[in-house]
């Protein structure tokens, strides 16, 4: 996949341009870089809005938002426009409340709620969230357009057309990437359900060599920024969760029609990574719902900001009635995401057990971060620090890469395993740093 950043300043503050690089955003870089050609469908677009009064601050933009302020004139290129980017831009926006919410602490999945009030002034504004451009899929995976019906595929925002494709098709065609490392056709997880009285009586997980075959729950990634919107609402019966397509008669089928005929939607925005090493660092959501294995990737690559996808719990998936967040195991740097973002063993520090863990959630209008240790699993150090910044958080949140956790009194007591902010609007980016 090729990343294209472009940047956009007020239309106010003058002339405007755009500069395009291979890999990732680097907010201070402005040169223009000789990359190869790709087609349309290889390219990801990311946006930063540029402030000629603040020109080491740019801010990051959606997708959406960009290609409506420069319909509308509010915003104009910082060099030459890039008229590709906004060929199918959409626009979703999320509008949170004004009254303050009780902070949270992330258990697996699960939002849990304290009684500790957030301290914040927030007033009601939208937060649009991020919006890219889907990639294609490897061509090691199988490919929808093998189907007579992807010629119509427009990329993540196209429906998919139920009982049409062969389960042998992974759908990059309609947004899912495919994720070949883990040798399940390009799958994240697949999962053959037996099912009785309309109950999950039975769930077995397949292992690399197998795929998406009758009777199998096939479940997939979605670019940053997006997740995953399709899991049945029958789950299983001792509390087991289970995503993704339905794989019956030897053809895909939708199992959750009431966010869309999608397969990703967009998170709620405004929350990234941002990686100041010098290394990249492996990211990895859990399949969830699904297998719960952390194969969900996001490659932070050393000097860029990349979309932390954040689930609003009013509308994603509800554990037994509960509202669930996003969990993200965080791997030492240098890990690849091939290596991070799968199940692993004990005897290395990565994939689940990897150090850390980042909890993302967003309910009643404010969006709460947390990062803690990945324990009782490990009881190893992350090898970098890592804080949380924004311009509205209701504390502060840092680990000094020694296994301490800090907030705004100083250091958190010992054995607190973590931290928890919030934040009703602007932006908030988990740094990680030397």
């Amino acid at each position: 996949m090729k990343f294209n950043s472009v940047a956009l300043t007020l239309a106010s503050a003058g002339m405007a341009a755009a500069h395009g690089h291979h890999g990732h955003a680097r907010f201070h870089q402005r040169a223009v870089e000789a990359e190869p050609a790709a087609d349309a469908a290889d390219v990801v677009y990311e946006f930063v809005l540029f402030d000629p009064s603040h020109p080491d601050s740019p801010e990051p933009l959606s997708h959406a938002a960009a290609c409506e302020g420069l319909a509308d004139d509010e915003y104009e290129w910082l060099d030459d426009a890039v008229a590709a980017a906004c060929a199918t831009s959409t626009s979703t926006s999320v509008t949170p409340t004004s009254t303050p919410t009780p902070t949270s602490t992330f258990t697996p999945e699960v939002l849990v709620q304290t009684s500790a009030a957030i301290s914040s002034s927030s007033t009601s504004s939208v937060i649009s969230t991020s919006t890219v451009t889907p990639s294609s899929s490897s061509s090691a995976a199988p490919s929808a357009s093998s189907s007579s019906v992807s010629s119509g595929a427009t990329g993540i925002d196209a429906d998919f057309p139920d009982g049409e494709i062969s389960c042998s098709d992974f759908p990059s065609d309609y947004g899912a990437v495919a994720l070949d490392y883990l040798g399940l056709g390009g799958w994240a997880g697949v999962q053959y359900v037996s099912i009785v009285d309309e109950i999950v009586s039975d769930i077995v997980t397949a292992v690399s060599g197998e795929g998406c075959t009758d009777g199998g729950m096939c479940s997939y990634a979605c670019p940053a920024g997006y997740q995953k919107n399709q899991w049945p609402s029958t789950q299983g019966s001792t509390g087991q969760s289970i995503g993704g397509l339905k794989c019956e008669g030897g053809k895909l089928y939708l199992t959750n029609t009431e966010l869309g005929n999608t397969l990703c939607i967009q998170g709620t925005g405004n929350v990234f990574v941002k990686n100041d090493l010098g290394d990249d660092v492996a990211i990895c959501r859990t399949d969830y719902p699904g297998t719960e294995s952390e194969t969900i990737p996001l490659a932070a690559s050393a000097g860029g900001t990349h979309d932390l996808t954040c689930p609003n719990s009013a509308t994603y998936f509800q554990w037994e009635g509960k509202a669930t967040s996003a969990q993200y195991y965080v791997n030492n740097k240098g890990v690849s995401t091939e290596d991070g973002c799968q199940w692993g063993s004990s005897s290395e520090t990565m994939g689940n057990w990897a150090p850390m863990n980042f909890g993302v959630g967003y309910t009643d209008g404010t969006t709460y971060l947390s990062m803690f240790k990945n324990e009782p699993t490990t009881d190893a150090d992350l090898n970098f620090k890592v804080k949380i910044v924004g311009s509205d958080l209701s504390d502060e949140c840092r680990y000094d890469g020694e296994g301490n956790f800090y907030n705004s009194a100083g250091l958190i007591a010992s054995g607190t395993n973590g931290c928890t902010v919030g934040f009703s609007s602007g932006t908030a980016y988990f740094v990680l740093y030397e």
